[in-house]
């Protein structure tokens, strides 16, 4: 029997109206405009492990993460936590606080006037998982000494805090309702290289001690080959490319992912010639034809250029690319 996905997402499309209003629409005669943030994507994440969803700013990775835990509604798909409806399961409080999310900036997403034990305890209070004042605060204790400080931390405020450790706070806090899918937005992109890895060491910890499943969004390449399990290349708003993330770092198929991990730093490759990724991301309001890609990709040919490309499975990879279906990757 296989196992339920913690996270499931089919078909999942995301448009925002950027229209202006409708008297100056209706003076230009001007048609309603839709931004295409995520446009029908699909994957899954097993219990345990960590799909990575990674590209340039802008391709709608940040909108999958906001989409996965209720924040957005999809405008178009469904969404399935433990197998049941997104929407379904944020109704069922026991079920809602089995996920929780990691933002961007830590500094930003805690409550400045807020103590850190009263931020770290809000979930356990809101969700009624302990009772009483000192079985709470020995809760928050053990979470702080969980993410690599001191119970008596507690009584600061974010400010006092350096970047990481306002991070380590943010997973305690994440952890404070026992959730079993977590999603990363980026998690370590504020920080620097060598609290960056502490944190990614202290999140491959957790996960090993509490058996947790990770959405982790990144456009860093390096970080996410430390952390992944499965891999998701996206562009303008649509997986390109989806599988292990071995696989895809040991022999990717998309022109696009090819060209992303030519841009990650190695010593080893000093001299070497490397083809940048040239070009801008389109516009996601008006979108090329055919392959959203074909404007930069070296490999275009006519088809790309008209028509939209299929997802195909190759070699355990789920890849849209006609140069890959034609062979001429």
């Amino acid at each position: 029997m296989v196992d339920t996905p913690v996270l499931e997402a089919i078909g999942v499309s995301r448009h925002f109206d950027v229209s202006r209003p409708w008297l100056q629409r209706a003076l230009n005669r001007e048609p309603r405009r839709f931004l295409r943030a995520v446009d029908n994507v699909s994957f899954a994440v097993p219990r345990g492990t960590t799909l990575s969803l990674v590209g340039e700013s802008g391709c709608g990775k940040s909108t999958v993460a906001r989409l996965s835990v209720g924040l957005y509604e999809p405008t178009s798909g469904d969404i399935r936590f433990e197998g049941q409806d997104l929407a379904a399961a944020r109704a069922d409080s026991r079920l809602r606080r089995k996920m929780n999310m990691i933002f961007q900036d830590p500094y930003a997403s805690l409550n400045p006037r807020w103590r850190v034990r009263d931020i770290v305890a809000e979930p356990i209070r809101a969700f009624a998982l302990l009772s009483g004042d000192a079985a709470i605060t020995a809760r928050v204790g053990e979470l702080l000494t969980q993410v690599g400080l001191a119970p008596a931390d507690g009584e600061k405020y974010p400010h006092e805090f350096s970047g990481g450790q306002r991070q380590r706070i943010s997973i305690a806090r994440a952890l404070s309702s026992a959730p079993d899918f977590l999603v990363c937005d980026e998690p370590t992109s504020a920080l620097d290289v060598s609290v960056q890895a502490q944190i990614l060491n202290l999140m491959r910890d957790l996960q090993a001690r509490l058996n947790l499943t990770y959405l982790f969004i990144s456009h860093n390449l390096a970080v996410v080959r430390h952390m992944s399990d499965a891999l998701g290349v996206m562009y303008l708003g649509r997986i390109v490319e989806l599988g292990p993330a071995e696989t895809i770092f040991a022999r990717p198929l998309h022109p696009y992912t090819r060209l992303l991990l030519e841009a990650i730093p190695d010593i080893e490759r000093v001299g070497t010639p490397r083809t940048p990724v040239g070009g801008e991301v389109p516009s996601p309001i008006a979108p090329p034809p055919g392959c959203p890609f074909h404007p930069r990709c070296p490999l275009a040919n006519d088809r790309c250029r008209s028509e939209k490309p299929a997802h195909i499975h190759v070699e355990g990879v789920d890849v849209a690319c006609h140069a890959v279906q034609e062979g001429r990757v």
